[in-house]
């Protein structure tokens, strides 16, 4: 019989919910994940005292690692402890830089990574990348994505605010993705998954015209679970392409240039907010930035501590962090002084 419809890659558990770590024994007693017991646990800073206190017990032998930071370095060294330990399965503990750095790891290993999130900044959670730093500045690693997924709200309620809000950023920059993937496939004839771009699009379409905030378990649950299917829709489509556009090439030019500004999901947001002025859709823009006001997320660069000088050169050096997107960055053309000029009137409309 012929094959009708395509397999897709999903995680074999998703928990988000109070308390899901404590479903964290049963999954890796699941002889689908691990046979002979031999666990890693890898803990960033911040709560990474207190969860593997927590966990531990329930893990029996479990060898615990720390993680000191998101780096190449860190996760190759992780990565090299892994391998000596013939491990069958590591569990990242902690944010982003956590799991980016344990995902990576645990690829160079040869073996399978369950992610337990303790914050919602990105949508790493579930995604084919680990977004590291390095010598020359971050990069972006192709990796498998994780075998299970843990969203503990109780430890997400302990992250601090910054973080969490930054998911939402994250999650609303999706819409710009889209919408500069379709300028591909109409300028350029680039093949579009329509099914990645659905799942992309729910995700943001899901969060952004709630009004409750993270305060709120139903919020929360949303924003992780939004998280995990935009980590999905990458999976699906086998490149970042549904999640990540001109609003991401903006960040990663203002990561290159004036590393340690704000964080991935405020500077998406800010990006994708830009990149709908760009296009001038009044309508989308507005839904935006309303959406990143109510969330208390930076709208404008001042916000994060960047001149328009400073953000006009991240918009003019942006298209260069991804060579071969198309996106409105590209589409435009902007000479260095148009850029300055659209970055003013950016700045007039929705600066304080």
């Amino acid at each position: 019989m012929p094959l009708l419809a395509r397999m897709l890659p999903a995680p074999l558990t998703m928990e988000v919910r109070r308390g899901a770590v404590a479903q964290l024994g049963a999954l890796l007693n699941d002889s689908r994940v691990a046979t002979s017991g031999r666990i890693a646990v890898a803990v960033g800073p911040g709560q990474g005292d207190h969860i593997e206190g927590l966990i531990t017990p329930t893990l029996g032998e479990a060898k615990v690692f720390k993680v000191p930071g998101g780096s190449v370095e860190a996760a190759v060294s992780l990565g090299n402890d892994l391998r000596k330990g013939a491990y069958e399965v590591v569990v990242g503990v902690g944010g982003g830089k956590t799991i980016d750095t344990t995902k990576y790891a645990a690829s160079l290993a040869g073996i399978p990574m369950v992610a337990v999130a303790t914050n919602l900044s990105h949508d790493g959670i579930c995604s084919p990348t680990a977004s590291l730093t390095y010598d020359g500045g971050k990069g972006t690693f192709g990796v498998p994505m994780p075998l299970a997924i843990l969203v503990d709200l109780d430890f997400v309620h302990s992250a601090p605010d910054s973080l969490v809000r930054a998911g939402v950023g994250d999650v609303v920059s999706n819409l710009s993705a889209i919408d500069d993937w379709h300028l591909g496939n109409i300028e350029r004839g680039e093949p579009i998954d329509g099914l990645a771009c659905s799942m992309a699009r729910t995700a943001a379409e899901a969060l952004i015209g709630r009004s409750d905030s993270i305060e709120s378990d139903a919020f929360l649950t949303v924003l992780a679970e939004s998280l995990i299917l935009s980590g999905m829709s990458m999976v699906i489509a086998g490149s970042s392409r549904p999640a990540s556009g001109g609003d991401h090439e903006i960040m990663h030019a203002v990561d290159q240039l004036f590393p340690g500004t704000s964080n991935h999901g405020e500077l998406a947001g800010i990006g994708a907010a830009f990149c709908y002025f760009l296009r001038e859709d009044d309508s989308r823009l507005n839904q935006v930035v309303d959406c990143l006001r109510q969330h208390r997320l930076p709208v404008t660069p001042g916000d994060v501590g960047l001149s328009e000088e400073q953000f006009t050169e991240a918009v003019i050096l942006a298209p260069s962090t991804r060579p071969g997107r198309y996106t409105i960055l590209e589409h435009l053309r902007l000479s260095d002084s148009e850029v300055r000029g659209r970055v003013a009137d950016y700045v007039r409309a929705f600066g304080s």
